[in-house]
């Protein structure tokens, strides 16, 4: 019984530090390429070096941190190149898991979409210092979550988690300017949901993918020049929204 509850003890810390370092990750407080040393990151989480490691080993897995070999790890790089077939593949996902919740989502799952979107819809997106709003952040991921929420393949749905991750990484990246004023997030959202809960999976699906591709577009343009990161992006706020 001891040693089973070590290894539960063990497996939550590792769980722990791997949200802690996906989301450093994600936001850009760890910049694309950077060195991931075992022993900075036991100091900077307050952990052994088992529950570090298994973490970047999920996040190897996932795309975000590259393992090379006798090299150890590094933050996964970006590139237009990548960032235009992440956009791609999250439509492709769209057009499977969306259709799916619309199709055998009941009462419930609509009613989650709602309250998503009215909990979103309540936060600012930026704090009075024009950094990104961790609370939106959490809440816009659960926004998007609940539309798909009913789809029946849990494969899909650690699949299009994974994509969302990714793709939130291009958003902050794309840093240094205040968001498009004739881009109407909340409008896009809301069309959304409309679609999503009328059951016209064409229409939802049309509109989700748009919003994406919108967002790919304006991450692209703000974020790289010349299929390089822009200087001055790291951990900064970003203009888009996806």
């Amino acid at each position: 019984m001891p040693s089973t509850t070590t290894d539960q003890e063990a497996g939550t810390l590792a769980s722990t530090v791997f949200e802690q370092l996906r989301r450093d990750i994600v936001s850009v407080q760890l910049a694309p390429g950077e060195k991931l040393r075992i022993e900075a990151l036991r100091e900077r989480y307050g952990v052994g070096g088992s529950p570090v490691r298994e973490a970047l080993n999920r996040l190897s897995a996932e795309g975000l941190v590259w393992q090379q070999d006798q090299k150890g790890f590094r933050v996964a790089p970006v590139s237009e190149r990548e960032l235009e077939e992440l956009t791609r593949t999250r439509c492709w996902i769209n057009e499977v898991t969306l259709r799916d919740a619309i199709e055998h989502g009941n009462e419930s799952w609509e009613e989650g979409i709602v309250l998503s979107f009215h909990r979103l819809g309540r936060v600012k997106s930026r704090l009075p210092d024009n950094r990104i709003n961790p609370e939106f952040e959490r809440l816009h991921r659960a926004f998007h979550a609940s539309l798909i929420a009913a789809c029946r393949s849990r494969w899909m749905l650690n699949f299009a988690e994974m994509l969302f991750d990714c793709a939130d990484r291009y958003r902050h990246l794309a840093a240094g300017v205040r968001p498009n004023p004739r881009r109407d997030f909340e409008g896009e959202h809301r069309a959304i949901m409309d679609a999503t809960l009328a059951r016209d999976a064409d229409q939802a699906v049309a509109l989700l993918n748009g919003h994406v591709n919108r967002t790919g577009e304006l991450a692209k343009q703000l974020g790289f020049k010349g299929g390089k990161v822009k200087a001055g992006t790291r951990g900064k706020a970003v203009a888009a929204r996806a």
